[in-house]
């Protein structure tokens, strides 16, 4: 096709720029569907687009129906777990997973330090918890406790800020990564770090209704993880 055959469409006049009005846009309820090719059925047999409304915007309008029904959809699944997981609380009942809770002095005292720092940098907390589980079989492995019950609307957010808070504390927490969470959902990450007696495990979890971390002298990730959904699975109840 020659650039003379293209000009001969172009109008003779210029229309001069289009200007913007504040009043609606009203289609043309005179238009017919011969005037848009995209209304045409183009020998498809399909049936033509309604008067005012061309096919090419029945299928932008269609698209963001799509899109608005598909954000919709995330919104409600959202919506769903945080009902289902906020009312959330904890305990630290006296056996747990293998392990008996520690009511020394000391256990108390190191309790209490975790869980005090739990609530004044991580979450407006309406529990918190902080507790040391004793192990039988080796009283080097024992397993420190703490976090606690908010309702959370960024659970991993809140749980790598608890790793940052810990990383101030104790000492760098290195390797941090995702690991199953188990039945009762949410995130969950683990990590090591480095401290007197060598290195150990740090992991934690964190739903729309908790944030709870714990470490473990003397323990793997794999198995600490393991033992954390154990502790979990005791000590988290949803309401």
């Amino acid at each position: 096709m020659s650039d003379a055959h293209l000009s001969d469409r172009r109008p003779s006049v210029d229309p001069g720029p289009i200007e913007m009005t504040s009043e609606p846009v009203v289609l043309d309820q005179t238009a017919t569907p011969g005037d848009d090719p995209l209304d045409s059925d183009g020998g498809t047999g399909e049936s033509p687009a309604p008067v005012g409304m061309s096919r090419r915007r029945r299928i932008v309008l269609g698209s963001v129906l799509a899109l608005t029904v598909l954000g919709a959809a995330g919104l409600s699944s959202v919506g769903w777990r945080i009902a289902q997981e906020k009312d959330a609380t904890l305990s630290t009942p006296a056996e747990v997973a293998g392990l008996r809770l520690d009511d020394s002095e000391q256990a108390r005292t190191t309790a209490d330090y975790l869980r005090t720092g739990f609530t004044a940098d991580i979450v407006d907390a309406e529990q918190s918890i902080g507790a040391v589980y004793a192990d039988p079989a080796a009283p080097d492995r024992s397993v420190l406790l703490f976090g606690g019950t908010a309702l959370v609307w960024q659970p991993e957010r809140n749980l790598d800020r608890l790793f940052d808070l810990v990383s101030e504390g104790e000492g760098a927490v290195n390797g941090v990564r995702d690991v199953d969470a188990g039945q009762l959902g949410g995130v969950m990450k683990c990590g090591t770090s480095r401290g007197e007696g060598g290195d150990f495990a740090i992991c934690g979890w964190a739903d729309h209704g908790s944030v709870v971390m714990a470490m473990f002298p003397g323990r793997t990730v794999d198995e600490s993880a393991g033992l954390l959904r154990d502790i979990r699975a005791a000590v988290q109840r949803r309401d």
